[in-house]
């Protein structure tokens, strides 16, 4: 079965995961803000996976240390922001 990143032409570093048949989240837990100038990345990857499939829906799964001008900014790129923590597989 192919993975998700080879689907859409990405390396490991971009991790994606199925929220729904329609939705992918783009996930990224990282310790400091994200900023208006890491917008740009979320949304050539968001374009780069609506090349393949048109209609499916795309979200950012991060932390909630995210800048209001970054959620802004990726909302008006069509990107839902959903914040939480990340589970640990134990």
């Amino acid at each position: 079965m192919q993975s998700l990143n080879e689907r859409y032409g990405f390396d490991r570093k971009v991790q994606l995961e199925y929220l729904a048949a329609d939705r992918i989240a783009i996930v990224k837990f990282v310790r400091r803000r994200i900023v208006v100038a890491d917008t740009e990345r979320f949304i050539d990857i968001a374009n780069q996976i609506r090349q393949t499939d048109p209609d499916m829906k795309i979200s950012l799964l991060c932390s909630d240390n995210i800048c209001s001008k970054a959620v802004r900014k990726l909302s008006e790129a069509g990107i839902d922001v959903l914040t939480g923590e990340p589970e640990n597989d134990m």
